[in-house]
């Protein structure tokens, strides 16, 4: 697990390219914020997560339902463990004023998925 990539993935990259192509502009995963975001817009507390299926638990695809045989303890107690902490990551950026968006890498597979993800994020961050 050592080489998976924790930030400037795939599906990261697609969203910030998108986002950048609309006006919109953002810092970059802010560590002084709980599960530190993977982009911040300051300006209008939003924060933004994109969750790669598999590892978050996506329930819109088969990657975040299917879950490996080898090991299947270990990796049920992993991937829960990692949905609660996403969970509590929310809970705790909204108790601090944060409006918080989470895009799925399954959105990002296709232009026009991830041009509907994002027309869906302009409309939120206009409420």
């Amino acid at each position: 697990m050592a080489a998976i990539r924790t930030g400037n993935t795939k599906p990261e990259l697609a969203v910030r390219r998108a986002l950048h192509a609309r006006g919109f502009r953002y810092r970059l995963h802010v560590k002084a914020l709980p599960g530190t975001p993977d982009l911040v817009m300051p300006g209008r507390r939003v924060a933004v997560f994109v969750h790669g299926c598999f590892w978050h638990g996506c329930l819109k695809c088969d990657r975040g339902i299917r879950r490996p045989k080898e090991n299947a303890e270990f990796w049920a107690k992993k991937l829960t463990q990692n949905q609660a902490r996403d969970s509590r990551n929310v809970v705790d950026l909204q108790a601090l004023g944060w409006r918080v968006v989470t895009f799925w890498e399954c959105d990002t597979r296709s232009k026009e998925k991830l041009e509907s993800a994002i027309d869906g994020l302009q409309t939120f961050v206009r409420v």
